[in-house]
């Protein structure tokens, strides 16, 4: 098929016509005008003097017209008001005139013709029946008007009320293909908003991923080569090495079940979508709820703290770093993903001082300010006497951290210091 609906290798309707079955219908009625007036055309000739032939073959090229009708009707309804002295083109005026009411023609030049058709169709009336001498004048006027009235009013309303019809189709129509298209778009926007929360919501569980492991295995690397450093010259430090390798898997193993569980774990209820109208698609609305309900899917719900920022230095001093932890202002109860978000850029500057910066003096300091909340991981440089724990770097840690912060609001800063060391920043608005 192609756009037009017609068949590939078929020829379209010919001319002006729009289908093929209108130029059978026009072909039909104008052959049967054409025979009406032919046959008319015989009484014509005779009253005129004419040969019958010439009235027979004038008769047939007048009702023949009507096969124009939609490409001209202004002029075939000229025509049919040209003729009606003859009395003939009975059916050329009604369909030419129904023709010209239900057309694009502008209403003025429509009501122009139908009068001049009225009229011209009482005066052809009026002269044919006062001839009769038994006849009443009022009778004649009264059935002149009838007559009149009766062959151009009715098709004039009808193709007033057609034509109406038509264009109230086309502008439903095309209403509704608009709204297709407008669905459509909705439809496909909703489908990269879902696209977008899924993709958000990989990269969290990512960086979730990478926070947790990344710190925990890292601190156990440093157990684990310091444990093979003294486990002949001090077992009894060996030991508590050992036994701090294991708390740091444990720990990893624990944080990672509590990140499965929630993966696994059915998603929250999402809130009752509003009821749509009749003509928006249940998959745009399914869509939109599915980015509302992506959210929800992989939350992580009882997350890391500053309050155990304590504990996350210990561990890094448990491991051989010298850190020291400065805390000014007073602390207050922040929402769960300010706290989670500080806690994870401490944590991982952390990290990345274990693996860039072995025996470097390390301060965290943490501030408590109006509406923010600030933090800052500044190392110097290394001691040249701590061996590399060789600890693989993807590269990361910091687009997780600036992501983290900027998601929320903050500000993000990391760079080298002047005196050969690295610092992280991050400020953070607590409302």
């Amino acid at each position: 098929m192609t756009e037009t609906g017609e068949v590939e290798g078929r020829a379209g309707p010919p001319l002006w016509w729009a289908r093929r079955r209108d130029v059978v219908w026009d072909v039909a009625l104008g052959g049967v005008s054409a025979v009406e007036c032919a046959w008319e055309g015989v009484p014509f000739a005779a009253e005129a003097g004419l040969p019958t032939t010439v009235g027979v073959l004038f008769g047939f090229v007048v009702g023949a017209t009507l096969v124009l009708r939609r490409r001209w009707p202004i002029a075939v309804v000229l025509v049919g008001i040209a003729v009606s002295p003859a009395a003939m083109g009975f059916l050329l005026a009604v369909v030419g005139m129904y023709t010209l009411a239900s057309s694009e023609v502008p209403r003025r030049i429509t009501a122009t013709l139908a009068s001049m058709s009225l009229a011209a169709t009482f005066v052809v009336m009026y002269m044919r029946t006062r001839g009769d001498v038994e006849a009443d004048p009022t009778l004649v006027v009264v059935l002149s008007v009838f007559v009149a009235v009766a062959l151009t009013v009715p098709p004039v309303l009808f193709g007033l009320y057609i034509g109406a019809r038509r264009r109230l189709m086309e502008s439903l129509q095309e209403r509704a293909d608009s709204l297709e298209r407008e669905l459509s778009l909705l439809a496909d926007r909703a489908e990269e908003r879902a696209e977008w929360a899924r993709t958000e919501e990989r990269t969290r569980i990512a960086r979730e991923m990478h926070d947790v492991v990344a710190h925990r295995v890292s601190l156990m690397v440093v157990h684990a080569a310091a444990l093979e450093a003294v486990a002949v010259k001090d077992p009894a430090r060996a030991a508590k090495n050992a036994a701090l390798v294991g708390d740091m898997g444990r720990q990893a193993l624990t944080e990672l079940r509590e990140m499965l569980g929630v993966l696994r774990a059915p998603p929250k209820p999402a809130p009752a979508p509003v009821p749509a109208p009749d003509l928006v698609p249940v998959a745009a609305v399914a869509a939109v709820a599915a980015v509302a309900a992506a959210g929800a899917v992989c939350g992580v719900e009882d997350g890391p703290s500053l309050g155990e920022l304590e504990a996350l230095v210990g561990q890094s001093r448990a491991a051989g770093m010298a850190v020291e932890m400065l805390v000014h202002g007073e602390g207050a109860a922040y929402a769960a993903d300010v706290e989670q978000t500080a806690f994870r850029v401490v944590q991982e500057a952390l990290t990345n001082c274990h693996k860039h910066a072995p025996g470097a003096r390390v301060v965290v300091r943490l501030a408590h300010r109006a509406g923010e909340v600030a933090m800052q991981v500044e190392n110097g440089p290394c001691d040249g006497k701590s061996p590399e724990p060789g600890l693989p770097s993807g590269g990361n840690g910091l687009v997780g951290m600036r992501e983290r912060v900027l998601g929320l609001g903050g500000v993000f800063v990391s760079g080298p210091t002047d005196a050969g060391g690295f610092k992280v920043s991050a400020v953070l608005p607590t409302a």
